[in-house]
């Protein structure tokens, strides 16, 4: 009985494993797309990947950097909000630059005021004072004068009655009295005269490059406010108050990178495709007049004909979808830009990665 009990269990586990290894050899179904592959609408389209970006004239985007660095301290507008050309974006902490300012202003203040000091000279009070002392030497030399008159009469009537030592001294006295006078009557000439030109040339000089150092730290203030440059849509904001943020950009967290501050596109009823063809595939380019574009919205069965705008006539390293700077492979693109105005009801933004197929009409 027993033999017989092992016998069929040893039996049940070769059918178990038979039909385990039947069960797991038979391949299975594979799941089916989740939407339909794009596929090529012309008889000889060329692939190629396109990016969405806002339409403009020329160049792509408007990235915005600061001239300046320093800490955020106020955004004045959000992502998706329509700006008009010069609207406040973003102001950063100025507090060090103004006091600057201020410093320079007072000094053009000051040496402005001292220009027009002398430009006023003389000033009457002083030429009043400088005209008094003329007066007092006039009578001084008079009064010395007529003291050496007196003892000089004297001395020609009477020699003893005054020494020639007295009379020698009254002498002296009305030569310094004098020369007293011309001392007096030339400061007050002087005084009369104002400024000397090259004292007032100097002080302008002065004055000039104070105000003009003034002028350069308010431009340079108006800088720590950035302004928008154009009308357009804020696509994205990639810094916060109290970030530092700098000519090169702000720090993106996620991708460990500089980023620009702001990111600003066109408002205008069109959205553009830069497609990147590789070099290979240059030579199918249709001519320009003949060209006919259609694209694919990833994730959607949506195709989406396209208007033919330009080319960017300049072959480049095809780092602008990966951003690889360092690649095995030199892999070269050519950037045609297309243009196309959004359905109604699908929505569509900058930056979206999409399916492009080039043909000819």
């Amino acid at each position: 009985m027993r033999n017989k009990i092992i016998l069929f269990l040893v039996v049940s586990g070769v059918l178990g494993a038979l039909f385990s290894a039947y069960v797991y050899a038979v391949p299975a179904k594979p799941p089916g797309p989740v939407f339909a592959p794009p596929s090529d609408p012309f008889a000889k389209g060329v692939f190629a990947n396109g990016i969405v970006e806002s339409y403009q004239s020329h160049g792509e985007n408007t990235n915005i950097y600061p001239e300046v660095a320093g800490v955020i301290t106020r955004i004045w507008v959000a992502e998706s909000e329509h700006v008009d050309a010069g609207a406040l974006l973003l102001s950063i902490d100025d507090s060090v630059q103004r006091a600057t300012v201020e410093q320079q202003r007072a000094q053009a203040q000051a040496a402005r005021t001292a220009l027009a000091e002398l430009e006023a000279q003389p000033r009457p009070e002083v030429l009043d004072v400088s005209r008094a002392q003329v007066e007092q030497a006039k009578a001084s030399l008079k009064s010395a004068t007529d003291s050496y008159d007196k003892q000089k009469r004297s001395y020609e009537i009477a020699p003893e009655s005054v020494s020639k030592d007295t009379l020698d001294t009254a002498a002296n006295a009305a030569k310094i009295a004098q020369a007293n006078l011309d001392v007096a009557t030339r400061q007050y000439d002087l005084t009369k005269a104002g400024a000397w030109i090259y004292d007032v040339r100097n002080q302008e000089r002065q004055a000039e490059a104070l105000e003009r150092a003034f002028a350069s730290s308010s431009a340079l203030l108006a800088k720590y406010t950035i302004r928008a440059p154009s009308s357009g849509v804020v696509l994205s904001i990639q810094s916060t108050v109290g970030s530092y943020v700098s000519p090169q950009g702000a720090y993106n967290t996620y991708t460990e990178g500089m980023s620009p501050v702001i990111v600003m596109g066109t408002s205008d009823q069109f959205l553009a495709v830069r497609c990147y063809i590789d070099e290979i595939l240059i030579p199918r380019l249709p001519p320009p007049d003949r060209i006919r574009a259609e694209m694919t919205i990833r994730g959607t069965s949506t195709k989406i004909s396209l208007a033919y705008v330009r080319v960017q006539p300049y072959v480049s390293p095809k780092i602008q979808l990966s951003d690889e700077r360092q690649e095995r492979v030199d892999l070269r693109v050519l950037p045609v830009v297309f243009r196309f105005a959004p359905p109604p009801g699908l929505a569509v933004f900058p930056g979206q990665l999409v399916d492009v197929f080039i043909g000819e009409k």
